[in-house]
């Protein structure tokens, strides 16, 4: 699909500028500046612009003065897109206009939920909530990006299904990864409580049902399962010419994953200081990115379902021949 630059950059700009807001709100965890505004929202301590006096305050008045960055830059990419509905490749099925509009209601959704987190003072599930609607913005505007040609997805490509199905089930392992990751990030004592890895280390004798070390094992666990799948595609893919980008960004998921576990023995090991060990969101954002372009790609690269032939249908719709 041809889509004009003026409006791809828009969408590029958009993804860039949300990876770092993302990004920035690890920061924004790991130094305890979730509340540095106080209560107040859009305002910070009662006013737009107060004094940088603090540095909590600093880092949460920047990463909102970055929401509002991305509220802008999505805003005029659903503007550009909505105007031009009427080209081909932008408003019917399969173009940029669904997605980016997609991308804007998400935005603004997270925005707003970011006042919602603001006044239950950072709570563990509406953080959570509002980190799983900022990683589905950028599955939309990835989306939209895709559908623009962008990615690789403007070559021709044949891909198989079994890749297809393998890359959804990525997805939806990696976005559950995450979410029980900004859990055991927010729930108290959950990110500490194990001493070794990739085991726990030890336990204590409290009822299983409430054990911290539940949630961070179930963590563990699944990110290995994670790491050990995107494995198995790459190594399945090396002999795929068909799909070229699909097979990129399968290798380049599979290495993300692989730093990101190594980011994490180094957090537990070496005990890194808050700054380091926010690279582990970090790097957690660019698997999640990886993983949907990976999806998009293998999907879009699958071949189509056989049609069933006309004498089959006619049995069918007679009820199987009675």
């Amino acid at each position: 699909m041809n889509t004009p630059r003026p409006r791809r950059t828009l969408l590029r700009l958009s993804l860039a500028v949300a990876v770092l807001h993302i990004a920035f709100g690890a920061i924004v965890r790991i130094s305890g500046s979730g509340m540095g505004c106080g209560d107040h929202w859009p305002k910070c301590l009662g006013a737009w612009v107060p004094p940088m006096n603090q540095p909590t305050l600093v880092i949460e008045w920047t990463h909102r003065l970055l929401a509002l960055v991305l509220v802008v830059t999505v805003a005029s990419a659903a503007i550009s897109a909505w105007r031009a509905r009427a080209t081909e490749g932008v408003g019917a099925q399969g173009g940029v206009l669904a997605p980016t509009l997609t991308s804007l209601g998400l935005v603004l959704t997270t925005a707003l939920f970011g006042a919602v987190t603001v006044w239950l003072a950072n709570a563990p599930l509406a953080t959570v909530v509002h980190w799983t609607l900022a990683a589905a913005l950028l599955a939309a505007l990835a989306t939209a990006l895709v559908r623009a040609g962008d990615f690789g997805a403007a070559q021709w490509s044949a891909g198989t299904a079994k890749l297809a199905r393998a890359s959804v089930a990525a997805a939806a392992l990696t976005l559950t990864v995450l979410i029980l990751g900004g859990l055991t990030a927010k729930v108290p004592g959950a990110s500490a409580v194990c001493s070794g890895f990739p085991l726990c280390g030890g336990w204590d004798n409290t009822p299983i049902v409430v054990r911290l070390e539940l949630l961070q094992i179930t963590h563990r666990v699944l990110a290995f399962m994670l790491f050990l799948h995107l494995m198995g595609l790459t190594i399945s893919t090396r002999k795929l010419p068909g799909a070229p980008a699909a097979v990129r960004a399968v290798r380049v998921a599979f290495a993300l994953a692989l730093l990101q576990l190594v980011i994490a023995g180094a957090m537990v090991g070496l005990k890194l200081p808050p700054v380091l060990r926010s690279a582990h969101q970090i790097t957690g954002v660019l698997l999640w990115l990886a993983v949907v372009v990976m999806t998009l790609l293998a999907r879009r690269a699958a071949p189509a379902e056989p049609a069933i032939p006309p004498s089959i249908a006619v049995i069918i719709a007679r009820g199987g021949g009675a």
